[in-house]
């Protein structure tokens, strides 16, 4: 399919009103083979997606704050499987729900503390609220707050997060939630410095990503995507908020908690910079043996099966999980919305509609980022699900690309 073709699929999405706009890139063999932009960045101004949008790639930060986390393990500074008790003192004496859905006091004292493996791999016994139900949820709500921008200090939160019960002992469980933003403040405090200027250091500015961050720089202001949704008919528009309260449209100055789960903005040319990491060996940022770790299946059998969010089995069959990516192990059965690919693909979605996936085998990214902030009540009416039959269909075009 030619780079015109691409276009006008994606145009007529946005024309259907299922999406505001996007922009995709497909690398290939050292090269990119394509690049389309499509719709607005802000519709309600009409101002268009370009190539250097820049997008709140929400959950694609997991898998950066997990890269760096394994930059600090190739130094020595820790292993995967040390307690983070030794920076996280307040977590030493944690309690656990004997039922999850139970009473925040039908508690018994966790077996061991938590480690850096457990954080990767989200088998810490932590959750985000809006996935859970019974009193641990309107716990979380209250004392952690919002996932994105959040008034709390880095170290106010951990206390805050202490106080809680984990919904499942250290290691037994993998339960999506807040390990990566744990993993986030503990990686702070070994390097003495706000995670921003840790993935700055570590991340970033080895790879060339210019354009990533928790904060976009007043000069680069213009170039950001709006938050875009759907109002009470459907139809696309430009929201004055984030679904859930989670993220404000304008970061005060002066708010020190980044969220290493959720936070950062990108473009599609600074996330292939990182997504290059997988298909080669590394590029310089990580050695091949620890990409090769972190690209292998973590989860056991049964962990895999039991694997659910918001409803929908996540690992069952097709996909393990890494250290912070889903991992192919059955392409005949793997979930495109998660990744897809041949066995050893990697990727890993973001709340608001952005997608990625590395293939080592076929040597090639691809992704596609946006901004479809759907409210939770608005998805189960149906509404804004059309951003994944794009990702579906995005994927198709790579496909047939030459």
């Amino acid at each position: 399919m030619s780079s015109i073709q691409a276009e006008d699929a994606l145009q007529s999405m946005v024309d259907a009103g299922d999406l505001a706009g996007a922009v995709t890139l497909i690398w290939r063999e050292g090269a990119i083979a394509e690049v389309t932009c499509a719709g607005w960045r802000d519709p309600d101004a009409r101002l268009p997606v370009e190539r250097d949008t820049l997008f709140r790639v929400a959950s694609l930060t997991k898998p950066i704050t997990a890269a760096a986390t394994l930059s600090l393990v190739e130094e020595g500074r820790f292993e995967l499987s040390d307690p983070i008790t030794r920076w996280a003192p307040e977590l030493a004496r944690m309690q656990v729900l004997r039922a999850p859905g139970g009473a925040l006091t039908d508690t018994v004292p966790a077996r061991r503390p938590l480690t850096f493996h457990d954080l990767l791999t989200h088998r810490a016994g932590l959750s985000y609220s809006d996935f859970l139900q019974g009193p641990i949820a309107a716990a979380y709500r209250d004392a952690l707050g919002g996932h994105i921008d959040n008034a709390r200090s880095p170290d106010e939160w951990i206390a805050r997060l202490a106080e809680l019960p984990l919904l499942h002992q250290p290691g037994e469980v993998f339960e999506y939630g807040h390990a990566a933003d744990l993993l986030g403040f503990i990686l702070a405090r070994v390097e003495d410095a706000p995670l921003g200027e840790v993935l700055r250091r570590r991340v970033f500015e080895p790879l060339g990503m210019v354009d990533t961050g928790f904060a976009v720089p007043e000069a680069k202001r213009p170039r950001r995507a709006a938050c875009c949704g759907f109002d009470a008919d459907g139809q696309v528009r430009t929201r004055a908020t984030v679904p859930g309260a989670h993220a404000l449209p304008e970061r005060p100055e002066g708010m020190t908690f980044v969220s290493g789960g959720q936070g950062l903005w990108s473009t599609v040319d600074d996330y292939l910079s990182f997504a290059r990491i997988f298909v080669e060996g590394g590029a310089g940022l990580l050695r091949p043996e620890t990409v090769a770790r972190m690209t292998t299946n973590q989860l056991t059998a049964p962990q895999r099966a039991a694997s659910m969010m918001l409803g929908r089995p996540l690992f069952a069959t097709g996909h393990g999980f890494g250290l912070g990516v889903a991992v192919v192990t059955e392409p005949e059965s793997a979930d495109p919305l998660l990744c897809g690919g041949n066995r050893g693909a990697v990727g890993w979605p973001g709340a608001y509609g952005s997608w990625w996936r590395a293939d080592p085998v076929e040597r090639s990214v691809r992704i596609f980022m946006t901004h479809n902030m759907v409210e939770a009540e608005q998805l189960a009416q149906g509404v804004g699900l059309g951003v994944w039959t794009a990702i579906l269909e995005f994927q198709e075009q790579a496909l047939r690309s030459p």
